[in-house]
C-alpha cells in the first residue's frame, strides 16, 4: 500500500512516499480504508523528535493519528462492525509507527467509532484529537454554567470545538483571538478578544472582577492566566506544563471510542460543528505540515486520498 513515512527525525523534507506493508488486523482490530486523516500539530512534533523521551518510536514512521474511512476487513473478536462500516478514530498507540498517512491503517475496535453521517470524510477526519481534547479539559475544569470560562486561542481547532461545548452547557466564554477571526467566534457562542500585549486589560473590560477557569490551548500566557483567575479559579493547559507547579492540570488525551461517541451525539443533535481549513492529498503531506507548523489556520488541516 501506498503511505507517507520517514526514516528519521526532522522537518516536513523527511517526509516520503513509500510502499509498506499492508497492516495485518489482529483479533479484536478493524483495517480501515482511509478516506481523509486529520493533521495536527503533534504529528509534527513527533517528526522532529520533540516526544523522544516519553514515546517508543519504529523506524520508518506513517505519521497521523486522527483518521475516518471504510473498514475494510475485522479481526476474530470484532462484533461491533462489520465490513462497509463508515468509522472514525483517534488511533494513537503506544509505540508510535503505523499511523494513518496511509491507504489502510489497522486500529483497536476499543478506539474506533461509526462515523457521524452529517459529517463529510473530511469534517469526520478533523474531530477526533481536536474534539476528545476540548471535551476532556471541559470536563477537567467543571465550569458549571452562568460562570465565565477564559479561552486562550479560540481559534484553533481545539478552541473551536470548546467553545461551543462550554456555551451549549450555558457557560459564558471569552476567547483570544486574532481579529479576522472573531466573526465566526461569535457565531460559535464567544466573546472574542485580541491576544497578545495588553489581554488582560481587555478581558478585564469584559469581565471586572476576572474569570472563574482558564483553558490554554496555546502556550506561553500563564501569566495572563493567573493574572485573570478569580480566586479558588481552576486552569488547564494542552501546551504548557509548568501549570502543574501553578495549580493547574495539563491535558493529555487516551483514545477512547465511549468518549468519540460523545463527540458524535453532539454532532448529530446539532451542538458542534467541525470546522476545515484547509485539505491537501495524502502525497502533500510535506505542505500540509508546513501549513499546520505556520499556526495562522482558521480550522483543520486534513489529508485526503492519494491521487497517483
Amino acid at each position: 500500500m501506498k503511505a507517507m513515512s520517514y526514516a528519521k527525525y526532522g522537518g516536513p523534507e523527511v517526509l516520503e512516499l513509500r510502499e509498506r506493508p499492508v497492516p495485518k488486523v489482529s483479533p479484536g482490530a478493524v483495517l480501515i480504508r482511509v478516506k481523509a486523516a486529520g493533521v495536527n500539530p503533534v504529528d509534527w512534533k513527533l517528526m522532529s523528535g520533540g516526544l523522544d523521551p516519553f514515546m517508543d518510536v519504529t523506524f520508518p514512521v506513517v505519521p497521523g493519528w486522527d483518521v475516518a474511512g471504510v473498514v475494510e476487513a475485522v479481526g476474530f473478536d470484532t462484533p461491533e462492525f462489520q465490513v462497509g462500516d463508515e468509522v472514525y478514530s483517534y488511533g494513537r498507540r503506544d509505540t508510535v509507527q503505523g499511523g494513518t498517512f496511509a491507504e489502510l491503517v489497522a486500529l483497536p475496535a476499543a478506539i474506533v467509532a461509526h462515523k457521524p453521517a452529517s459529517l463529510t470524510w473530511e469534517q469526520a477526519a478533523a474531530l477526533p484529537l481536536t474534539g476528545m481534547t476540548a471535551q476532556r479539559t471541559l470536563d477537567a475544569l467543571g465550569v458549571p454554567a452562568g460562570q465565565t470560562l477564559l479561552i486562550h486561542n479560540g481559534s484553533g481547532s481545539v478552541g473551536r470545538t470548546a467553545i461551543q461545548l462550554a456555551a451549549a452547557e450555558g457557560v459564558r466564554v471569552i476567547a483570544t483571538a486574532s481579529a479576522k477571526n472573531h466573526d465566526r467566534l461569535r457565531e460559535l457562542g464567544a466573546e472574542p478578544v485580541e491576544y497578545g500585549a495588553g489581554l488582560e486589560e481587555r478581558v478585564r473590560a469584559l469581565a471586572p472582577e476576572g474569570v472563574d477557569a482558564v483553558a490554554d490551548f496555546a502556550g506561553g500566557v500563564l501569566e495572563d492566566t493567573l493574572a485573570l483567575l478569580k480566586v479558588g479559579g481552576r486552569h488547564a493547559s494542552i501546551a504548557d506544563w509548568t501549570v502543574l507547579s501553578h495549580g493547574g492540570q495539563y491535558i493529555w488525551v487516551r483514545p477512547d471510542a465511549d468518549e468519540l461517541q460523545r463527540l458524535s451525539l453532539l454532532v448529530e443533535d446539532g451542538t458542534l460543528s467541525v470546522d476545515v481549513a484547509q485539505t491537501f492529498p495524502m502525497e502533500h503531506a510535506a505542505q500540509a505540515f508546513a501549513a499546520s507548523m505556520s499556526g495562522h489556520g482558521s480550522g483543520k488541516i486534513v489529508l485526503t486520498p492519494f491521487t497517483a
